[in-house]
């Protein structure tokens, strides 16, 4: 383990109960995010990553809980057990927003309609530090200047219906920032905007990654963005990690057949409308009845009957590249 992880995540199992019935939502993952580092978490709708960082938040519906694993963040007073904590107890209210804090996918909805923005990030500032309310506010406006939105002053008491999309999602970066936090979960904060926005907000997150040192977990299926900002990738698929490792081991020598899917399914800049995609076949299995071995076995063009039997077991292909699957190195890059 190097010096520098904030946050462990060990073998989590995080299980869906509806209706008597089981959603293995997220299945023995395992990772570490560092200081100073981004990991982006990559994958379909459903294989798992808001689950994964809503069990780090302690933020699960209620038909959802941890049923095994380790959470372990490493704070300036040690070693915590998030996993151990009770959701909404003091101890895990003090560590949202101020050491770890989250970037929702739709800040519409993440805001409150019924506040205005200013409110809603001084009200960060109260909890977690000793400033009083004039300092609070000025703060607040400094934190939406430095967002990048323009007259602060005027719009810190205006609310969220009167932010465009883009002005929204700076504004929830504003206030999960309020407190420089030592981890920052962005959960595909890009989404519905445009892509000049896009590239503002990431220059953001960059930005604060570099002149604070926050550790940045990036949940995101824009694989081009993976490429720009990501050190360290894992790949998701039914609630299991099938690849993980660095930029340059996942995405220049894909070894999991499903990794390899996902980059020949995306459209390469500069090829023109005449490009042949490749997207993958079928689509994801219910979760409620799943393969009884590799969860990828059904779609996966390289499927012997071993896959279809057993789950394997996760193997490096490289100190820092990992990988479940059968094949051997290079198999599903290079169609063997």
């Amino acid at each position: 383990m190097n010096d520098d992880t904030l946050v462990t995540v060990k073998n989590l199992k995080t299980y869906f109960y509806t209706n008597n019935r089981c959603n293995k939502a997220v299945n023995d993952v395992s990772f570490s995010v560092r200081k100073g580092r981004t990991l982006c978490v990559v994958g379909e709708s459903g294989c798992g990553k808001s689950v994964t960082a809503a069990s780090i938040m302690q933020l699960l519906p209620k038909l959802a809980r941890i049923e095994s694993g380790e959470i372990t963040y490493r704070g300036g007073s040690g070693e915590v057990r998030i996993d151990k904590l009770e959701r909404n107890g003091r101890e895990m209210r003090g560590l949202r927003g101020a050491d770890i804090a989250m970037i929702f996918q739709d800040p519409m909805t993440a805001l409150n309609p019924v506040y205005s923005v200013g409110f809603q990030i001084q009200e960060n500032l109260q909890y977690h530090t000793a400033m009083s309310a004039p300092e609070r506010r000025a703060k607040a406006i400094a934190l939406l200047a430095d967002m990048g939105i323009p007259l602060p002053g005027q719009r810190i008491d205006e609310y969220p219906h009167q932010f465009s999309g883009g002005m929204r999602q700076r504004a929830m970066i504003a206030m999960a920032m309020a407190c420089r936090p030592k981890m920052l979960i962005a959960d595909e904060p890009t989404t519905a905007l445009d892509v000049t926005t896009q590239a503002q907000v990431f220059g953001l997150m960059n930005h604060l990654k570099e002149a604070y040192g926050t550790a940045v977990m990036l949940i995101t299926h824009d694989m081009g963005v993976v490429t720009e900002l990501a050190d360290e990738v894992i790949v998701m698929y039914m609630g299991n990690i099938v690849e993980g490792g660095t930029v340059e081991d996942v995405l220049r020598t894909p070894t999991h057949p499903y990794t390899a899917a996902l980059l020949r399914s995306i459209p390469i800049l500069g090829r023109g409308r005449n490009q042949v995609l490749n997207p993958i076949r079928g689509s994801t299995p219910d979760p409620y009845q799943r393969p009884k071995g590799c969860q990828f076995a059904p779609r996966c063009d390289f499927c012997s009957p071993r896959c279809e039997e057993a789950m394997p077991e996760e193997r490096y292909m490289s100190p820092t590249h990992r990988v479940r699957c059968w094949l051997q190195a290079g198999e599903a890059k290079h169609g063997k």
